[in-house]
């Protein structure tokens, strides 16, 4: 096929980690170009019938032609010839007098917001793994609360948190919170049933489900699909006494066709099953009539999944007493409600990954659809902001996964493999220009996680949007007096080793039981590393070397870093070790002990102090 492959936005190779470059696949450069919408009678995407334009406020801009301004809240500023200087921030629309299509007029502060007296510390928690005693056998909202408390009495600033994204509603559910079925709306399981309305009222009918939920904390091995069959089962009983509340409208309303769309989903899912592509026909796209008639026929149950996505919205906002640290991933299940709704401008064909490195010899294929950049901007980039400004309700901060990917993707044709796979480029300045926006508007300020191959000018760009750089102790050759200030500086992260696993050679053990061949030379460069940063000897034990790590960590001059609950416990083993599926337990191990023993053990307390005293 005769294409321009810049036009498409494909490259036709890279550098890989170790400095080479590598040519990608022609024949997988084929099936990227085909996949977004390339052929013989298309060698050049498709014209852009509807314009979009970002811009700064108060930029002197003359329009080609005279055009109506109509402002985001409906507001009509007539006819200009000139974008007048004290336009509002937010997704406008110009109307050219003569009849031609509108654009769609994006102004954009260009940068996120970053107070510049932000210097604070605070835990990063996997919100699942952290029960207190009045658990269902997984970390919930009420118990984020606590946490929020606990964290602000000993001087925390900020709690980072996995992603809280929902998952199907049908049996099994999904383990992995980085494969959602959505990004835009949350996983019940994190509800709190006796907050929920109704809860009181039922109060012995409810006892049995609580004391079977509350005995699975006796295991450390997190059973979400019997979570679930006990909470949605409590969520049933107390939806039926439940005789509404204007909040809940307001809400309903506020959401409009995209929470209707999303309980239809999960209406027709608990029928037909969580992936959406094994459906019957009819039930495949929302627009069609079987949908219409699906939905009209289960008004109720759609009204249920809403009402769950409320009581959600409400225990977060209601949880998040100290500024919360969101998750976004990086992108979702090709089977699920996000992919349902926007199929047509994703390529279904192709996932998303990494190429091989050192670390992955084979490289990395994620499992998730990538959209087709083009189709996006010509949808006004309607579902990542929709997605964006998800991520930042209610929070204080966002740390996107993977953000390199808004400036370009590894896509992997299905029957390639990561090796066969080319990079696909982003809008990244239109992109970034909306994580700005909704940024500001939330006062949520915005961390990137750039770890792994990074092109030079992704950094550059990164730290003039204001967006705080990820680096971890695990791989900065330089001690934390050296970091980057315009950063979030960690030891580890959920798919890295804790200190405790690192120190007593457990990880290495793990891996090399879960078949992944590890390297012992790079353990031990791992765990000197550790030992040179935390100034211990090697009789140390793993909560003085976790002590000591965040007490040199203190000494960053980021502006914001975290300790994790996992290395205050001296706990072994990562949350999810990459490459395995079935041989670890990946997102189903709790902390050893619940919430009201953390908030006595000295251990915490004793990083706390360290991270406070730094701060």
């Amino acid at each position: 096929m005769d294409l321009d492959l810049t036009a498409w936005g494909i490259d036709a190779g890279y550098w890989d980690t170790t400095g080479s470059w590598r040519h990608a696949d022609r024949s997988s450069i084929d099936a990227i170009a085909e996949a977004m919408g390339a052929g013989p009678d298309q060698p050049l995407p498709p014209a852009d019938d509807s314009p979009l334009w970002s811009v700064r406020p108060g930029e002197p801009h003359r329009l080609q032609s005279a055009c109506q301004v109509v402002l985001e809240d409906g507001t009509d500023l007539g006819v200009v010839t000139t974008l007048p200087p004290d336009l509002p921030l937010g997704y406008h629309e110009l109307r050219p007098a003569d009849g031609g299509p509108s654009t769609c007029l994006i102004v954009s502060p260009g940068r996120c917001h970053l107070p510049a007296d932000l210097r604070t510390w605070g835990w990063a928690v996997q919100l699942y793994a952290a029960r207190s005693r009045a658990s269902w056998g997984i970390g919930d909202l009420a118990d984020l609360r606590r946490l929020c408390t606990w964290s602000e009495g000993h001087g925390a600033g900020v709690v980072a948190l996995n992603p809280l994204h929902a998952a199907g509603p049908a049996l099994p559910q999904q383990t992995s919170p980085y494969y959602p079925s959505s990004r835009r709306y949350r996983s019940p399981l994190y509800l709190c049933i006796e907050e929920v309305p109704g809860a009181e009222r039922l109060g012995a009918d409810l006892e049995p489900l609580a004391r079977a939920g509350r005995s699975l904390n006796d295991q450390r091995l997190i059973d979400r699909d019997r979570v679930w069959s006990l909470k949605s089962a409590a969520l049933e009983r107390c939806f039926s006494v439940f005789a509404g509340d204007p909040r809940f409208e307001a809400y309903q309303v506020d959401r409009g066709t995209s929470l209707q769309e999303f309980a239809t989903f999960c209406a027709i899912a608990e029928v037909h099953g969580n992936g959406w592509r094994s459906w019957p026909e009819g039930l495949r796209r929302p627009g069609s009539p079987d949908v219409a008639r699906f939905a009209a026929g289960a008004a109720d149950r759609l009204r249920y999944h809403a009402w769950l996505q409320w009581l959600l919205d409400d225990q977060l906002a209601r949880a998040s007493t100290l500024p919360v640290v969101e998750d976004l991933a990086v992108g979702f299940d090709p089977g699920g409600a996000d992919a349902w709704a926007w199929q047509d401008l994703l390529a279904l064909d192709m996932r998303i990954g990494a190429p091989p490195d050192q670390f992955n010899s084979q490289g990395q294929d994620w499992g998730l659809p990538p959209f087709v950049p083009w189709k996006l901007r010509a949808a006004g980039y309607g579902p990542f902001v929709e997605t964006i400004r998800t991520a930042v309700r209610h929070a204080g901060g966002l740390r996107i996964d993977h953000v390199m990917g808004l400036f370009r993707l590894f896509w992997i044709p299905l029957e390639g493999g990561p090796r066969a796979g080319a990079y696909v480029r982003y809008p990244a300045r239109e992109l970034l220009d909306i994580v700005a926006l909704e940024s500001v508007r939330a006062g949520a300020f915005v961390v990137g996680e750039d770890l792994g191959t990074v092109e030079d000018d992704v950094r550059t760009e990164l730290a003039a949007r204001k967006v705080l750089s990820y680096r971890l102790l695990w791989f900065e050759p330089a001690p934390p007096e050296r970091y980057p200030r315009q950063a979030l500086a960690a030891v580890t992260t959920h798919d890295l080793p804790t200190v405790a696993g690192v120190w007593t050679g457990a990880d290495f053990e793990a891996q090399q039981r879960c078949g992944l061949s590890p390297d012992p030379e790079g353990q031990a460069e791992l765990r000197e590393r550790l030992r040179v940063a935390a100034g211990v000897g090697e009789e140390a034990s793993p909560t003085e070397v976790a002590e000591a790590a965040y007490r040199a960590l203190a000494l960053a001059p980021s502006q914001v870093i975290v300790a994790t609950l996992d290395d205050a416990l001296d706990v072994e083993e990562r949350p999810n070790m990459p490459g395995t599926i079935d041989q670890w337990p990946n997102w189903s191990l709790a902390l050893p002990v619940p919430l009201e023993d953390i908030a006595v053990d000295p251990r915490p307390a004793s990083i706390a102090k360290s991270m406070g005293d730094g701060r």
